[in-house]
């Protein structure tokens, strides 16, 4: 497929998405003050696991649901901005970012025929657990998010189900 045709298929989608448009007007508050960061995970469907429709809060998404530098950022945004009080951090089961080692998943990404990334950090977290509460307390320390609340979840890929862990 070339660069010209790689997009074809969802640029023809989007155009039958906007003769259904209803969004306009939506306001780029989080109508229910929350922010979820989850894993970028097919899998995962933040609004609709959560009972909540767009405009109800902001989605962050990575590899891992890993607090990163670069979700702070946002989320210090989302905080005083776009009008966020509480964050979920939300991990789930069968990540493939939890349980191998750094190492695995350079390993692996070489063998899927990529580049050598051993200059990148892939933040794996081999106890999934441990990295969920930490990465938590990293939010919830940040004091630029200083009374927001921050909890940790994990979200069971086959029920569908979200559990709390911190």
């Amino acid at each position: 497929m070339g660069h010209d045709d790689a997009f074809a298929d969802v640029l023809a989608a989007n155009a039958d998405y906007v003769s259904g448009f209803r969004l306009a007007g939506l306001q780029p508050r989080a109508a229910k003050g929350l922010a979820v960061l989850t894993c970028m995970d097919s899998r995962i469907e933040p609004l609709a696991m959560l009972g909540l429709v767009p405009g109800d809060a902001k989605i962050l998404r990575n590899a891992g649901a890993r607090v990163t530098d670069d979700v702070l950022r946002t989320l210090v945004l989302a905080r005083y901005l776009l009008g966020v009080d509480r964050v979920m951090v939300v991990a789930h089961t069968q990540c493939r970012m939890a349980g191998d080692t750094e190492d695995q998943v350079h390993a692996a990404v070489q063998a899927a025929g990529g580049p050598d990334t051993r200059s990148i950090p892939f933040l794996v977290a081999i106890d999934q657990e441990e990295a969920l509460r930490t990465d938590v307390q990293r939010a919830r320390s940040w004091p630029y998010l200083a009374g927001t609340v921050i909890g940790g979840f994990r979200y069971d890929v086959d029920t569908g189900r979200v559990f709390r862990v911190c």
